[in-house]
């Protein structure tokens, strides 16, 4: 070997030398820095499990105090339940000495019981025996009679009958006159008070509907708008409500005048909302009457349905709520018929109350007596034709339907029910303040009453007073006799209710006055 490859082999090994000792190095700091995390890590669990030590040992103190607290509690639980126990026991005690003797004493009752009973078994034996007695005693007298008088049992009581009759028949006739008269005075004082007392407990307002509405306008330039050019806009609304509007020189006003009061009630809210809305012409006119319509037949439904809830009644479909609901944009003589209705329901169901009747079956017949009045002039026949053939529709019982038939005598009145809603209909048509008419109508009916008071022979002059539910007649003492005067006044009475159309009750009363003058000279 060479000094070269010696050399180099020297170099290799420092150099293998220096790189173990860098590499020692390298591991033994490294090995140190591990150590010294691991003893802080170490550390820093001592400490922890330190804190875990103290936080056992203070929980073990709270379960010996939490035990300690218990056992003293316990104590005193089990010390006042043994004392409830012990009151318990004494009125346990209490309760079974009264049991005792209660029952104690219904022995002695049911033991006096069955004394009472076998001394009334004995009584009544005793007195079937006596009753036997008394039968054989009878019949032994009726023979002993039979001998004397030779007559039967029944020929003896049809000979007293006969004598009795013969004696007493002018004064039992008398007798019986007296009590009918008066069974009828009292009759008719107990019917006045009845009505009387259901007349003030439903004192209703006293309102009337008129054929015009009037709708107010925000400035009078609105009515040119309102006319429109050659008149093509108040033409369309008039044509779509039929109804007719009246524009004069009243300032900030227009009236719309029709005798249908839905009709104008349409026609009010389709004004309104075309004059809010600014934009008057004929398609959007036709277009909002259209939703108007709309909205009062909605009216319609909420008014029957408030009028059935107020009067207690369910069970109608909402067709017949809305007929119902029409009444309330119907009128007679500027009485609001629904009004009109639901006040009658009201007076009704207090006479029915009063005299015994189905109150319930009152109140229905007082709803809708007046039914056919919201479909009168678009269906033919009488108002009450057309509500008897709703009620049969709408599958309404029997018995209102009588009502609704029978509350203007088109046909026999059957039923205690049927005579109330008459009534309650005379009642509420014919309070002071209810009804009204025009003058010209109201003079006419005035004058047909007279005339038909003076049609008759032997009538001398006839007037009518009282808003005309009176008509005096002065006749000829000549001609009319006192027998006369009587059925006069009762062929007046039906002539005024076979030929005029009238309100309420009409008095007639017949005057027959004899005047005899002599001069003495």
């Amino acid at each position: 070997m060479n000094t070269t490859q010696y050399i180099i082999v020297f170099v290799g090994i420092l150099s293998g030398s220096g790189l173990g000792l860098l590499v020692g190095f390298f591991w033994f700091s490294k090995g140190r820095k591990v150590s010294d995390k691991v003893q802080s890590q170490i550390n820093q669990k001592e400490q922890e499990l330190n804190k875990v030590e103290s936080k056992i040992a203070h929980a073990e103190e709270q379960i010996k105090t939490a035990e300690a607290e218990a056992r003293a509690t316990s104590k005193e639980i089990l010390s006042e339940a043994k004392i409830q126990a012990t009151e318990i026991e004494g009125k346990l005690e209490q309760g079974q000495a009264r049991l005792e003797e209660k029952e104690k004493s219904l022995d002695e009752k049911v033991q006096e019981i069955d004394r009472q009973r076998t001394a009334v078994e004995a009584k009544n034996q005793e007195v079937e025996g006596l009753k036997g007695e008394l039968t054989d005693a009878a019949e032994q007298h009726r023979s002993a009679l039979k001998k004397v008088a030779k007559l039967s049992q029944e020929e003896a009581k049809e000979q007293l009958t006969k004598e009795v009759e013969s004696e007493f028949s002018t004064f039992f006739a008398g007798q019986i006159k007296i009590k009918k008269k008066e069974m009828e005075d009292k009759y008719e004082e107990d019917a006045k008070n009845i009505m009387a007392e259901a007349m003030q407990r439903y004192a209703s307002e006293v309102a009337t509907e008129s054929t015009s509405t009037i709708v107010q306008l925000p400035s009078d330039d609105i009515k040119g708008k309102i006319i429109g050019k050659e008149g093509r806009n108040i033409t369309a609304f008039e044509q779509a409500t039929g109804v007719d509007i009246i524009i004069d020189d009243t300032p900030g006003a227009i009236i719309i005048s029709g005798y249908d009061l839905a009709r104008r009630y349409v026609a009010k809210l389709a004004m309104e909302k075309l004059i809010k809305d600014g934009r008057i012409q004929p398609a959007r006119i036709e277009e909002v009457v259209e939703k108007m319509r709309g909205e009062v037949g909605k009216m319609m439904i909420e008014f029957g349905k408030r009028a059935t809830e107020e009067l207690g009644i369910t069970g109608y479909s909402p067709e017949l709520l809305k007929i119902i609901g029409r009444l309330r944009f119907r009128t007679s003589y500027g009485q609001n018929i629904l009004k009109h209705s639901v006040e009658m329901a009201h007076i009704g169901r207090s006479m029915a109350e009063e005299i015994g009747a189905d109150p319930q079956i009152v109140v229905e017949g007082c709803l809708l007596h007046d039914m056919g009045k919201a479909l009168d002039h678009e269906v033919s026949g009488t108002h009450v034709e057309i509500g008897v053939e709703i009620c049969k529709k709408f599958k309404i019982r029997d018995e209102v339907t009588h009502c609704v038939a029978a509350h203007h005598e088109d046909i026999p009145i059957e039923t205690a029910e049927a005579f109330v809603v008459a009534a309650a209909d005379a009642i509420s048509g014919a309070r002071p303040g209810a009804r009204r008419e025009s003058m010209e109508a109201y003079v006419k009916r005035l004058k047909e009453l007279e005339e038909a008071a003076k049609s008759f022979d032997g009538v001398r002059r006839a007037f009518a007073i009282s808003a005309g539910r009176e008509i005096r007649v002065y006749v000829d003492t000549a001609k009319i006799d006192d027998l006369a005067q009587e059925k006069l006044s009762k062929d007046i009475a039906k002539k005024i209710e076979d030929e005029l159309t009238y309100p309420g009750v009409i008095r007639v009363n017949v005057i027959r006055e004899r005047r005899i003058e002599t001069q003495a000279t």
